[in-house]
């Protein structure tokens, strides 16, 4: 017989694309929810009836680690995952020696019913990084003596987007026609709530025991049919898909890598570009064998979820992001190498309104360092939110003093305060969009 509502579940990854709708089906369901994650703040913000636990997976690879985490919970859904190996992810630790380590606390502290949420593809022969990792926790899960359920699901689809679903959706809604790389490879789709809908019969235990599914609509499509759907939902007019020469993918794969490097984790990495050009495919009559609730296509998917004017803006606006810190970004590491290089006549200037040439010479040379150290500083994803601020904090500090001391500078309109005002909405612009996953 199921267990009825009201377990406890431990979820890795509560804050993530499918983790955080896997909380709140599990909380719809009657259950208490505890989730864990690195960073924990906003997640307790937008979810205060779990309780959240602040750990990184990464760091915690023995089952001594775990065992106070799992104490008292019934059952363990890991929805936890990183693309590629970068400054804060490492594949192997956190796909095969967390799990490897969790699973033994579970044992040990027995709790029987553990949900892993896999990739398909998942192969510890894999040469790709992710999936061969990916596949060692799974096998890891599959050795135990747990009652696990192991779920591969497609290209989710949700409400929700970021990563590789805020990239199609960008792409779909791009102006005048639809770029794409590998438009034809094939996809199939899985929606959310029937990720979830799985989770919460294994977590109820209404599924055969040491299962493991793939969860895909019924038959693949290409990438540009995928495209074309996005663009119908997002109410854009037609558009005519220009398929764009693999060689652009590999310039992208390359930047966006280097990106990753600066803590940036871009849908574009070259992870990603593998994965798609395998296929994002799976075996659709697994789960309709042991389930009478059919996935639905990605046609269903959409229509439960109408796109609405916010939705059209996120996907026009998206592509800018890295715009905007790019240009943010070159404006002050520009702003201070011509300070430096033209200091004298800086300091002129500010001779010229009262100031001691000493004290010019100083205020022109530390505005420098202040201008290359923010525009540096910006394009490193931890540093970010605190240069975005000491971009602003500076500007108003420069246009303050500007007016103070020579007003008269705010009528050239070509002059540098001027141009500061730009600068200052282009940073409050990034601020606002900084915690956009």
């Amino acid at each position: 017989m199921p267990d009825s509502p009201g377990n406890k579940v431990l979820v890795l990854g509560g804050y993530g694309l499918i983790g955080e709708a896997v909380v709140a089906r599990l909380l719809g369901d009657g259950h208490q929810v505890v989730g864990l994650g690195r960073d924990i703040r906003d997640a307790e913000r937008r979810w205060p009836a779990v309780q959240w636990i602040a750990a990184d997976m990464a760091l915690l690879l023995a089952a001594e680690d775990w065992l106070p985490m799992v104490a008292g919970m019934d059952a363990v859904v890991n929805a936890a995952g990183a693309l590629q190996n970068g400054p804060r992810d490492r594949l192997d630790a956190i796909h095969r020696g967390a799990v490897v380590a969790l699973v033994a606390a579970c044992e040990q502290a027995g709790i029987s019913r553990f949900v892993q949420i896999s990739a398909i593809g998942a192969d510890p022969t894999s040469s790709d990084v992710f999936f061969s990792t990916k596949g060692e926790g799974d096998k890891a899960v599959t050795n135990s003596s747990l009652e696990w359920t192991i779920l591969r699901p497609g290209l989710v689809i949700a409400p929700a987007a970021y990563g590789g679903t805020a990239l199609l959706r960008a792409l779909a809604a791009f102006p005048g026609f639809i770029p794409a790389v590998m438009a034809r490879r094939p996809i199939q789709t899985v929606a959310v709530t029937d990720v979830t809908e799985a989770v919460s019969r294994a977590v109820a235990g209404s599924l055969p025991p040491r299962l493991s599914v793939d969860l895909v609509e019924a038959e693949p499509r290409p990438l540009a049919d995928v495209l074309f759907a996005f663009r119908a939902w997002l109410g854009l007019p037609p558009a005519r898909l220009v398929p764009m020469p693999a060689f652009l993918g590999g310039i992208a794969a390359v930047v966006a890598d280097g990106l990753g490097l600066l803590g940036w984790r871009s849908p574009l990495r070259s992870a990603a570009l593998a994965a798609l050009a395998r296929g994002v495919t799976g075996n659709a009559r697994s789960w309709n064998e042991i389930s009478d609730h059919k996935l639905q296509p990605l046609e269903a998917t959409l229509a439960a979820m109408p796109a609405h004017v916010q939705e059209r803006w996120f996907a026009r606006l998206w592509l800018l992001k890295p715009v905007v810190f790019g240009v943010l970004s070159l404006f002050w590491l520009v702003s201070g190498i011509v300070g430096f290089a033209r200091q004298d006549v800086a300091a002129d200037i500010l001779v010229s309104h009262g100031l001691s040439p000493a004290l010019a010479l100083r205020m022109v040379l530390a505005g420098s360092v202040a201008d290359i150290a923010v525009g540096a500083a910006v394009l490193v994803r931890s540093l970010a939110r605190l240069a975005l601020m000491g971009m602003i904090a500076i500007t108003l500090v420069y246009l303050g003093a500007a007016t103070a001391l020579a007003p008269d500078l705010w009528l050239d309109p070509l002059g540098a305060i001027v141009k500061a005002v730009p600068a200052l909405c282009l940073a409050l612009v990034a601020l606002a969009i900084l915690d956009e996953r």
